[in-house]
């Protein structure tokens, strides 16, 4: 019998190497490399029997039946619903709302999906419930398990049969027959895995909470979105109480929607009506401030973009971009400089948009650049 020798893995891009290197040559990452034992080869049978292969026109579609969530922003960008059997991740910086978002589901959509079995990996079941009581979500149809083994949580599944399985998160479940760490790359790999054909086989919908890194991106690292049928980013900003969902991934509905969210003392509340929602506290009249109007999913937005251009005191100025790419802040003002004349070469600039929102589209370029030109020359665009 061969001997299994063990390998490095990049926690941060999942590079493998029979070596440790200090830098991952796939991602560029300094001390990333972490080692692992190989997996142990198990003969699974996969998430349905053997079946003989079937011509596409023979096979049936039928209705799927969404279950509702109780939150009608979190249905519209799912895409209508639960989907029974889903795989469903969420991911979002820390204390942003997360366990927030699922307890409140579990409590409002208990009874449409019945029994809903809540997987704690990082509090206990008392802190669980105290969250509950401050949200108003106590509730019989949700029982909360305080588990991190694998093993006993598809034991405890299986036995328990709930109509919604929430694990609170996957970077603190752990398989114990592998030597890794919780939270790394085959801890990870391996444990979505199993809950994947957990709940295709099942059919069981399950939320998945996961951790990001420093950049934003979900740790794990990608191999997570690969495995799972949604990807939802949670977002927003520490001081501010609007929180934003986006659909990064969704194999039952459209990856253009967004919903959105304001934190409150009671939990998170529903924004139906969110045009506007950014421009309360705008003061008109002010140089270096723009409004610009952006698609966000299927809702259109107004949005407020702040500019502050003022002569820098270092020979290399300062450019710094909150909610847009700085690459393309620095493109703009290549273009005010070459086409319109400002001399910005000797000038900080500063941008900056309310609300916390995160800006992609090209639409904005326009109120940007005019934002700029509005305080540079400290004229505002209307009084």
């Amino acid at each position: 019998m061969a001997k299994l020798t063990s390998k490095y893995v990049c926690q941060d891009c999942g590079y493998e190497s029979v070596r440790w290197m200090g830098r991952c040559p796939g991602c560029q990452a300094y001390s990333s490399m972490v080692e692992e034992m190989p997996l142990k080869v198990t003969h699974d049978t996969g998430i349905g029997s053997m079946q003989d292969p079937l011509p596409l026109s023979e096979v049936s579609t039928g209705e799927v039946s969404r279950l509702p969530t109780g939150l009608s922003e979190f249905d519209r960008v799912l895409g209508g619903g639960i989907v029974p059997g889903s795989l469903v991740l969420i991911g979002g910086d820390p204390g942003i709302g997360k366990s927030t978002l699922l307890l409140q589901t579990a409590y409002l959509a208990g009874s449409g999906c019945g029994r809903v079995l809540y997987v704690s990996g990082e509090e206990s079941a008392r802190q669980t419930r105290m969250r509950a009581e401050r949200l108003g979500a106590c509730s019989d149809n949700i029982h909360i398990l305080a588990e991190n083994d694998l093993d006993n949580i598809e034991a405890q599944v299986r036995k328990f049969a709930p109509g919604l399985l929430i694990i609170d998160s996957i970077q603190a479940v752990y398989n114990p027959g592998l030597s890794s760490a919780p939270g790394s790359v085959s801890q990870v790999r391996d444990c979505t895995g199993r809950l994947m054909r957990l709940g295709k086989g099942q059919g069981y919908p399950i939320f998945i909470v996961g951790h990001v890194t420093k950049d934003g991106s979900l740790a794990g690292p990608r191999v997570l979105e690969h495995m799972v049928d949604t990807v939802l980013y949670f977002e927003g900003e520490k001081y501010n109480s609007y929180r934003l969902l986006r659909a990064i991934k969704n194999r039952f509905g459209s990856t253009n929607e967004l919903g959105v969210f304001e934190m409150t003392d009671g939990g998170l509340r529903e924004v139906s009506d969110a045009a506007g929602l950014f421009l309360p506290e705008r003061k008109s009249g002010v140089p270096g401030s723009s409004v610009v109007a952006v698609m966000e999913g299927t809702r259109a937005m107004l949005i407020e973009v702040q500019a502050l251009v003022c002569p820098t005191g270092f020979g290399t100025p300062r450019r710094l971009a909150t909610g847009m790419d700085h690459n393309r802040l620095s493109m703009l003002l290549a273009v005010l400089e070459k086409r319109i004349g400002f001399h910005l070469s000797q000038a900080d600039v500063y941008v900056n948009i309310a609300g916390g929102i995160k800006v992609d589209e090209p639409a904005a370029d326009l109120g940007v650049a005019l934002a700029v030109a509005s305080s540079h020359r400290d004229i505002p665009l209307c009084q």
